[in-house]
């Protein structure tokens, strides 16, 4: 990355899902939008690399019984939790990818041990014995799954980092579609549906309804765009691709450029930024941020 854009500084943005945030829970949302980007800044501020900043704020993510990720998770058909989760390293375009775990307590982590090996995505039994080998954490089933009264679970969280080296990275984490198919994966650990990042162009995270993303593979139009749009105009227009297959989408971008960007159609979306030269501020609706296209 040229030193033009390095010197731009660091930038990282959370979100913990499209959706409607059921009333009175709007400020548990930011706050642990909040948590969750100190984690990945706290990296960042001291030259730490992207990918580990996303690892760490999406592991705070999945920490968080807020969110539907990880400690948080929702059962499925069966009555049984899946997870799904993965990372993308925008300098060397490595991906990994973990699908209808039911063990880990952090499936980002052992996303994130995949990205030097051959596997892009490991499902199920093949994943949790990755896990075993590579030190995963695991944990009984029934200790991830938290019952939220009005809130369904039908979300992923996600980052998106910039680093001061000029890599970027993405990450996403889901506990699942309350009630769905057993087996069934979204778009979360697929990239270029839920997620994509490559140095040359920027970092996308997305969460909303993931048959709906993966038909449009949502987050590789978003990419697309990005190449001669800034954030918030590629976003928009990749919202607009959207609408030709129904469904909700949030999205959060950071470019090439370090400009960070994020938007959606569902009802709300916590997210919160930062970036070197601007404070942490956490939001559950795009309305409520004044820095329209975060140039």
């Amino acid at each position: 990355m040229s030193e033009t854009v390095a010197s731009r500084g660091w930038a990282i943005i959370v979100h913990g899902g499209a959706k409607d945030i059921p009333p009175g829970q709007e400020d548990v949302h930011r706050d642990g939008c909040l948590r969750a980007l100190a984690a990945g800044r706290a990296i960042l501020e001291t030259g730490g690399h992207a990918v580990d900043a996303v690892e760490a704020a999406v592991r705070a993510l999945e920490d968080d019984p807020t969110f539907n990720a990880g400690y948080g998770a929702v059962r499925n058909g069966d009555g049984v939790v899946e997870l799904d989760a993965a990372i993308m390293d925008g300098a060397s375009l490595a991906v990994g990818g973990v699908a209808g775990v039911r063990t880990l307590r952090h499936p980002i982590s052992v996303a994130a041990a995949m990205l030097d090996e051959t596997p892009v995505l490991l499902v199920a039994d093949g994943a949790e014995a990755f896990a075993r080998a590579h030190g995963g954490e695991f944990c009984e089933p029934a200790d991830l799954i938290i019952e939220r009264a009005g809130d369904p679970g039908c979300d992923t969280v996600g980052c998106v980092a910039l680093d001061r080296h000029g890599d970027i990275a993405a990450g996403t984490s889901t506990g699942g579609l309350s009630g769905c198919h057993p087996g069934r994966v979204g778009d979360s650990p697929l990239p270029g549906c839920g997620l994509y990042a490559d140095n040359a162009v920027g970092g996308v995270s997305l969460s909303g309804d993931g048959e709906s993303l993966i038909r449009t593979t949502l987050a590789a139009r978003l990419m697309q765009s990005l190449e001669a749009l800034p954030p918030d105009a590629a976003i928009k227009a990749a919202l607009g691709r959207l609408e030709k297959v129904g469904g909700e989408a949030g999205l959060i971008v950071i470019d090439a450029e370090g400009r960070v960007g994020w938007g959606h159609s569902s009802a709300q979306f916590a997210v919160a930024h930062a970036r070197q030269d601007t404070p942490a501020k956490a939001f559950t609706h795009r309305s409520q941020d004044a820095e329209k296209d975060l140039a």
